[in-house]
């Protein structure tokens, strides 16, 4: 009976492990079917590496000499700054590699609390509440805000952390189109019927380099008794005459009430992101938003390093106005030479090309002519809309701007992007 039973036992065993085994081939073949798709439609993603400091001039594995980099989010040049390295060296000495605790059980020091009412400060608000990027802030905040009774009004263009912040939310959804404030209005109108009305919006743009109409936005949520949140991540730190944003440049600063935005762009590149807006809500977030319950707080080193460029920010404004000339020298060569170049005024420049593998193989022809530049194309931008998005440092000097459009123009030339 034992030999029969282990047998059959055998038998079980034997059939499990192939069935398991058809389940993993099965499983193999969709994703082999769905990759060979991404080929297929030239919207497959490399990854370049890099081995060196991030910073304006570069060294990429498997390319020879020094490369211009145009494609990073380090638009103040702070990400290799020495002062910057130094503070987080120091944090990492003081405070150690990090807290192996989320903040609410002891994750929580004093240079984060330090960073929180700095980051308060800066942006002219009660209180801020650090996550471990503003993808998580983006997260964290519609959930823990907004009930059923509750209405979100957002842009059809908004980053995908909004999206995704929104899904996961139980307020009632509404999407405006892109920059149409006479749709947004209408879209307000029929929310009233709701407890809060929350417009959310980009603050710039990040696929397409334009601004969010403020003005016009706060003055209908005042008109309609809504709230105002935008998401800064591309505009803190280098728009407004001191950087501190949109609002900033665009005058109501009073008017936004929560702004959302990163410690990975502008402020040092590391890591990183942030909710500050009312102390009640900021309160409310430390103990309801998820992202910031069940996640490790932020290292020492890259609170560090923030906090530090935080300060050269704040103590020097000359950074921030040397960007908009750079940025303003790039665009108007570009659009001499031929080229459509997407947005005004912002260092987030798209060269419109329209379709995906030329933005890729224009790409790929720029670098090996010593510029590093990335082709977008869908899901990242919408089908038929892929471009290569150009970002312009305020420690690009003119000479590196120069040679990067004299790359563009025999590159597209040689695409038949020009004629």
């Amino acid at each position: 009976m034992w030999a029969c039973g282990a047998w059959r036992g055998a038998l079980s065993g034997a059939a499990g492990g192939r069935r398991a085994h058809s389940a993993l081939a099965q499983l193999r073949g969709i994703l082999e079917g769905e990759l060979e798709g991404i080929r297929g439609a030239g919207t497959w993603k490399s990854e370049r590496v890099i081995t060196s400091r991030q910073g304006p001039h570069i060294h990429v594995d498997g390319v020879s000499g020094g490369i211009l980099n145009f494609c990073a989010n380090n638009y103040l040049g702070l990400s290799s700054h020495p002062e910057v390295i130094q503070a987080g060296l120091q944090a990492l000495q003081e405070f150690g590699a990090g807290l192996s605790s989320v903040r609410f059980i002891c994750g929580t020091q004093s240079i984060h609390k330090n960073l929180e009412a700095k980051l308060a400060r800066f942006h002219q608000r009660e209180d801020a509440i650090l996550y471990p990027s503003c993808f998580d802030a983006n997260a964290g905040l519609f959930e823990a805000l907004l009930t059923p009774e509750d209405a979100v009004l957002s842009d059809e263009l908004n980053h995908a952390s909004i999206i995704d912040g929104i899904r996961l939310c139980k307020a009632h959804k509404y999407r405006y189109r892109h920059l149409d404030v006479a749709d947004l209005e209408a879209k307000l109108q029929e929310a009233q019927k709701h407890r809060l009305r929350l417009v959310a919006t980009d603050g710039a743009f990040s696929m397409d380099g334009d601004i969010a109409p403020l003005q016009e936005i706060c003055r209908l949520a005042s008109r309609y008794g809504a709230l105002v949140f935008v998401d800064e991540c591309h505009a803190t730190g280098f728009l407004g005459p001191t950087g501190r944003g949109t609002d900033e440049l665009l005058g109501v600063m009073d008017q936004v009430t929560i702004i959302n935005s990163t410690l990975g762009k502008a402020l040092g590149g590391a890591a990183g992101g942030y909710t500050t807006g009312p102390g009640p809500l900021v309160s409310l977030l430390r103990q309801r938003a998820r992202p910031y319950l069940f996640s490790n707080s932020l290292p020492p080193a890259v609170v560090g390093c923030a906090s530090k460029a935080l300060d050269l920010l704040m103590d020097s404004s000359t950074i921030v106005q040397s960007m908009a000339a750079k940025t303003q020298r790039f665009r108007s060569k570009m659009q001499a030479a031929g080229f459509t170049v997407s947005g005004a005024s912002h260092p987030i420049c798209p060269v419109m090309l329209g379709d995906a593998r030329l933005a890729s193989r224009m790409a790929d022809d720029m670098l090996k002519r010593g510029i590093f530049v990335i082709g977008f194309s869908y899901p990242v931008v919408p089908k038929g809309k892929a471009r290569i998005r150009v970002q312009i440092s305020a420690v690009h000097s003119e000479e590196d701007i120069d040679r990067c459009v004299e790359a563009f123009v025999e590159v597209g030339r040689l695409h038949g992007a020009l004629p």
